[in-house]
């Protein structure tokens, strides 16, 4: 099963990055290239312990939806958010903050499993777990900009 790490360093304490991380509206800023919009569940706010959402956004050339829930938390340490219905056969994304003296350590952990068996594996390898980095690497420094400016007020404190 592929699997992407990443570590962001945001000069922000760890309880705004833990909350950013869960914002709904803060996600689609971060994946307005990709015309990403709810289609159903929690559509505004912070995502909470067991709240799903369901996306719609252009991947690839298709509109593609993921319906996702979040299945465990530890606020402002971690949560795991999981596919419940999308174009992979399985997906979990562990998010990770680990406070440190001068801002926060945002680790990333994304499994993923493709469908279709040996030409599942082949599609990873040759660009599915680079198109993923690359969208979470666009995500995590839109909640670095917001996290590190007053820009946060405006997303937070809705």
């Amino acid at each position: 099963m592929p699997t992407i790490h990443l570590t962001t360093f945001v000069a922000a304490p760890a309880d705004r990055v833990f909350d950013l991380s869960r914002s709904v509206e803060l996600h689609k800023k971060s994946m307005a290239k990709n015309e990403e919009k709810v289609v159903s569940g929690v559509s505004s706010g912070l995502m909470e312990l067991h709240e799903t959402v369901t996306w719609q956004a252009k991947h690839l050339f298709k509109n593609r939806f993921l319906k996702s829930k979040i299945t465990a938390m530890q606020k402002p340490v971690s949560f795991i958010d999981e596919m419940v219905k999308g174009d992979f056969k399985s997906m979990k994304h562990e998010h990770h903050f680990k406070q440190i003296e001068n801002g926060t350590l945002m680790i990333d952990v994304l499994y993923f499993e493709s469908p279709y068996g040996s030409i599942g594996k082949l599609t990873n390898k040759v660009f599915l777990t680079s198109y993923l980095r690359k969208l979470l690497e666009q995500r995590n420094q839109v909640i670095k900009q917001y996290a590190e400016t007053e820009k946060w007020k405006f997303i937070l404190t809705r």
